[in-house]
């Protein structure tokens, strides 16, 4: 290769090379700059999240948290997402795993196709009648209708997970295991169900984040007693006025929890979503 096309070779690579730190650069101000903006103004007094000048200087105060644990309560509406996002996530999977295994070794497309139907049908679709059937049944504002809301959306989540999973798994260990003499259900739950943990963890991490995040139906099926974190940050919006430095507060620790489990398990995220990709 001669000097002129090694240099030319060089100029060719200089812009990807320069454009790709570019890119992530904009990615990242993109996503972490109303973040920030956030965060910094969870700590700021009314008056100086309206002051322009004081966006970076300003002083510092935890008046916003305080009003957010003392007179809001949040510590309650803390504990009512964590418990139906949990009691869901957990029934859902109870429910889906089996399912999804059995849609994957019996190939049952159209029945999964079906589930997964409630993934494509708005939410907002089935509030009325579901309001209205819960009603009647006395169950609006308890913990029972919440959890049946989030499983809808928790349920065909993790099933279709699963069975991407299951897909991806070879059926000669599981012939090996009834050859040893384990019936089809020990098969499953001694040899497919263990290897299956990375699978099952990463729907359950999805699952969790979408029930936490989830805001109509809580809003529309939740009561005083069980009102959940993202229905409860609306307090702080009056027919006059809005409480910025709480409201920002607010959604700081509603973010929070969510930012740290996907940090923390963002290898699984990835390793579940992937499952089943490479297949064939």
């Amino acid at each position: 290769m001669t000097t002129k096309s090694i240099t030319s070779a060089r100029r060719k690579a200089r812009p990807r090379s320069i454009g790709r730190p570019i890119g992530i650069a904009v990615i990242l101000v993109t996503f972490i700059a109303p973040l920030l903006w956030m965060l910094m103004a969870s700590f700021k007094s009314n008056v100086d999240i309206y002051d322009s000048a004081k966006t970076f200087s300003f002083t510092p105060t935890l008046q916003n948290y305080e009003t957010v644990f003392g007179q809001a309560q949040y510590g309650a509406y803390i504990w009512n997402s964590f418990y139906v996002s949990a009691l869901a996530t957990l029934l859902s999977l109870v429910l889906a795993v089996p399912a999804a295994y059995a849609m994957s070794r019996f190939v049952m497309n159209r029945s999964a196709m079906v589930v997964l139907l409630a993934r494509i049908i708005p939410g907002v679709s089935l509030l009325v009648p579901w309001f209205f059937v819960f009603s009647q049944m006395g169950l609006v504002g308890s913990y029972t209708v919440l959890v049946l809301s989030m499983m809808f959306v928790s349920l065909p989540l993790i099933l279709y997970i699963m069975i991407s999973y299951f897909d991806s798994m070879p059926l000669e260990l599981e012939e090996a295991a009834l050859v040893d003499g384990l019936t089809p259900i020990g098969a499953f739950g001694r040899i497919t169900l263990p290897l299956a943990i990375p699978g099952i963890a990463t729907a359950s991490i999805l699952s969790f984040i979408f029930a936490w995040n989830n805001f109509m139906f809580a809003l529309v099926l939740s009561g005083s007693n069980t009102k959940t974190l993202p229905v409860a940050i609306f307090d702080f919006v009056g027919y006059a006025s809005i409480d910025w430095g709480g409201l920002m507060a607010a959604a700081v620790i509603v973010t929070l929890p969510i930012m740290v489990i996907a940090l923390f398990t963002q290898k699984y995220i990835v390793s579940g979503l992937t499952a089943g990709a490479t297949k064939g």
